[in-house]
């Protein structure tokens, strides 16, 4: 190699050392950055003064859990809705599971196959996503919200009941969601609807 070239470089490799050092004290500062947003609005979804208003940090919150994954990991994501809605749930549980390879700690990802297995009958397997979701978000109403909807499906009213009471604790204008509580109370009480 010439002297020139070598000299040309050297400033390039110390920026990319200088990167090397400096990228994951950024993403430590991103994460915590997103860390306090997600407690603002949890905080204001506790105070929502109706459902519209909740539906929309609901929507804030979603965006900020998606931020928490890396760039690759979103557009696995990404491809994993398009499969779900596309009915290819079996497409959307390797997409998902694909994002979860990349980013083990993100809870959206464990939500979102959770609903891909759910849909392609793998309940097993989705009440072990939720598990794993609840454990690296505690706040994750939407895991919360899936883990009622598949206690209900299975028959378990009283466990219906408790994950959907954990979800208005933590989101109370959830659209729909004292509705849905009165009549998980009266199956769970055995009450007719």
């Amino acid at each position: 190699m010439r002297r020139e070239d070598r000299a040309m470089r050297w400033p390039l490799y110390a920026l990319l050392g200088a990167l090397a050092v400096t990228a994951p004290a950024a993403a430590q500062s991103r994460a915590k950055a997103v860390d306090e947003q997600l407690d603002r609005l949890f905080k204001a979804l506790r105070a929502a003064p109706d459902e519209a208003a909740a539906a929309q940090l609901e929507g804030r919150i979603h965006g900020l859990w998606l931020e928490q994954a890396s760039p690759t990991a979103n557009l696995l994501m990404a491809r994993g809705e398009r499969d779900l809605a596309n009915q290819a749930s079996g497409e959307a549980v390797a997409d998902f599971g694909a994002a979860l390879d990349l980013d083990p700690d993100f809870a959206e990802g464990y939500t979102r196959r959770a609903v891909a297995r759910a849909a392609s009958g793998d309940d097993a397997g989705a009440l072990a996503d939720i598990e794993q979701a609840m454990r690296r978000d505690p706040r994750h109403f939407s895991a919360l919200q899936i883990l009622s909807r598949l206690a209900e499906q299975q028959g378990n009213w009283a466990g219906a009941l408790a994950a959907w009471q954990k979800a208005l604790d933590i989101d109370p204008l959830t659209r729909g969601g004292i509705e849905r509580l009165e009549m998980l109370h009266k199956k769970a009480e055995g009450e007719a609807t």
